[in-house]
């Protein structure tokens, strides 16, 4: 917690945003590093990896964002649970293995939320959102903002897989 009592969360978008609405969670990311609340860090990279994990213990909340191919509109948001995968690569990691990775490596207790952001366009190249995507994209920030001023996330759950 910070010392006015908001919890420590950490925004992380990915996806590629040179694949059209791919680039949601980024997107997403950057529309929300100006926004002025305490205890927020934000950060967007391609994909999630091993080393995440070590920001997530830092934070009370971690919020996965991302594009959702078929999820709902205009987003979906849901708690996650810490997950261990096994993987042959440490290139991509799913949102619950690097929360899983904070908890049993760092001792961490962060709460984990995944932020689905519906996007339409992905088979071709262009650093561009979709005109849907973009209406989207605004809710989502609209929402988390809201969720933000609060700090009771779990009042805020959506149904719909991520």
């Amino acid at each position: 917690m910070t010392t006015d009592g908001a919890p420590r969360v950490l925004l992380l978008g990915y996806g590629n945003p040179g694949r059209l609405d791919d680039g949601l969670g980024p997107a997403f990311a950057a529309s929300m590093e100006g926004v002025d609340l305490p205890g927020l860090t934000v950060d967007a990279d391609y994909q999630l990896t091993v080393e995440d994990a070590a920001q997530v213990a830092e934070h009370d909340v971690v919020v996965f964002a991302d594009a959702s191919v078929n999820g709902p509109e205009p987003f979906g948001f849901a708690r996650i649970a810490p997950q261990a995968a096994v993987s042959f690569s440490s290139h991509s990691v799913k949102p619950a293995a690097v929360l899983a990775m904070a908890h049993e490596m760092f001792g961490a207790r962060t709460v984990g939320y995944a932020l689905g952001i519906r996007g339409y366009e992905f088979n071709e190249f262009g650093e561009t959102l979709s005109e849907q995507a973009r209406i989207n994209l605004n809710e989502a920030v609209s929402f988390m903002k809201a969720a933000m001023k609060t700090g009771h996330f779990s009042d805020y759950e959506t149904d719909g897989d991520q």
